[in-house]
């Protein structure tokens, strides 16, 4: 015990001296380093592929304990908005429906509809949650928590996110259920349509940074509102809600769950399904929330970066304050991301569901021209704030004060609106 300790903590020191420790592949390195292993050694290459295979473990299984947590937040997140109480029997303020959900589900019984495809039918969930597993790959954290740093980290992040397409259309077309093909259809043009401006949009951040990393996006950015990349200019602005736009309809999140729309089409694509698969398309919904919080956080809110603290700086702090500076920036990260998820679950329960024409309306007479100017505008004004940087400051300074002067009107008029309602927060009772 004492030989193994005396190995990790040689490699931790190490590491903390690593000018840049951006990948669990130094971790690895470290340790076997430390043990005397040559990194061209047999004994090395199955170490790490074990490492790899305990991080794809570890990611999809937080993963999915997030969705869940995320299922119960957005029903009493729901139950405040609709003067209810929600779940509150099992744990504290029920938090632990969502565990009681999943053995429920487990326990069901599995259904294949007669007729069916049998095989397509079963693995048809298995696509999409892989789809959404894999977005974690990419996907930081934190200054130095992220599983692979990818040079075209946003391209390969688009690419994983067909499988969700697939997913869809096959557990349509393998139900032997017309109601179940026409869902799938339409959401398969759905997400399609909408993958274009979204990619697009994220067009605008890559221009600016000059890299498809999402850590070298964050890196390019700063901690503070104005140095962001959605106040940069007035297209990245616009590029940023343009994005999120996209993703919720990508997502299938209201306004723009017509997939799943229950006048129409019953539950949609997963109508035939029951028990456990039933449950793994509510869970990569769920999950995509944070996703797509992340990745808008990442490439447009300045992600894990500190104010007052440039990552080059960050990347030269070696032992406690590096650690504790590392936790702070998960932490604003996290809130970041989590002030994404819950106004995603505001919409979810404020705004009513659109028609299927003005959905595709919205994203291809709208939302894809703009988007390609965008782009082109963003290409334009680096070269114009090339030859005068003071324009580049003003733009800033101007769209960072118009952001603030919005967020504080708007909560101004919600506290007023609560405390015209005469709405107090009951802890004992409701929480």
């Amino acid at each position: 015990m004492s030989a193994a300790a005396t190995a990790i903590s040689l490699s931790l020191s190490t590491i903390a001296k690593t000018s840049n420790p951006r990948s669990p592949e130094q971790l690895v390195d470290g340790l076997l380093r430390a043990r005397g292993i040559e990194a061209s050694s047999p004994l090395s290459t199955l170490a790490m592929v074990a490492a790899l295979l305990a991080i794809a473990f570890i990611v999809v299984n937080c993963a999915a304990i997030a969705a869940g947590i995320f299922s119960w937040l957005e029903r009493r997140i729901a139950a405040r908005m609709q003067s209810r109480v929600g779940p509150n029997r099992v744990g504290p303020a029920g938090f632990f429906q969502w565990i009681a959900d999943a053995v429920k589900l487990l326990l069901k019984e599995d259904l294949i509809p007669e007729g069916a495809n049998v095989h397509l039918f079963r693995a048809a969930p298995y696509f999409m949650m892989v789809g959404f597993a894999c977005t974690f790959v990419a996907l930081p954290f934190s200054h130095a928590l992220i599983a692979a740093d990818l040079g075209v980290g946003v391209f390969y992040l688009l690419a994983v996110t067909a499988f969700v397409v697939v997913g869809v259309l096959a557990s349509g077309w393998s139900s032997n259920s017309k109601w179940s093909l026409f869902g799938s259809i339409r959401s398969a043009a759905q997400i399609v349509s909408y993958e274009i401006p979204a990619g697009m949009a994220l067009l605008v951040p890559v221009l600016l940074a000059g890299t498809l990393s999402t850590q070298g996006i964050i890196r390019a950015q700063g901690g503070w509102p104005w140095q962001w990349f959605v106040f940069h200019d007035p297209a990245a602005l616009a590029a940023f809600f343009i994005y999120f736009i996209s993703a919720l309809a990508e997502g299938n999140r209201a306004p723009f769950d017509l997939p799943e729309a229950e006048s129409e089409l019953v539950a949609g694509y997963n109508t035939e399904y029951s028990g456990m698969r039933f449950s793994y398309f509510f869970l990569v919904e769920w999950g995509n929330m944070w996703v797509m919080s992340a990745l808008a956080t990442s490439v447009f809110l300045g992600g894990w970066q500190l104010p007052g603290l440039d990552a080059a700086r960050f990347d030269a702090l070696t032992g406690g304050a590096a650690i504790g500076l590392e936790i702070v920036s998960l932490a604003l990260f996290a809130l970041k991301t989590m002030s994404l998820v819950f106004v995603i679950m505001w919409l979810r329960w404020t705004l009513p569901r659109l028609r299927v024409d003005q959905l595709m309306s919205l994203c291809w007479k709208y939302l894809v021209p703009v988007s390609f100017a965008g782009a082109l505008f963003v290409a334009g004004w680096m070269l114009v704030v090339r030859a005068a940087p003071v324009l580049d400051l003003l733009m800033r300074g101007a769209l960072t004060a118009l952001g603030a002067l919005v967020v504080t009107l708007f909560v101004r008029r919600t506290l007023s609106n609560v405390r015209d309602v005469g709405d107090r927060l009951d802890v004992r009772g409701n929480w």
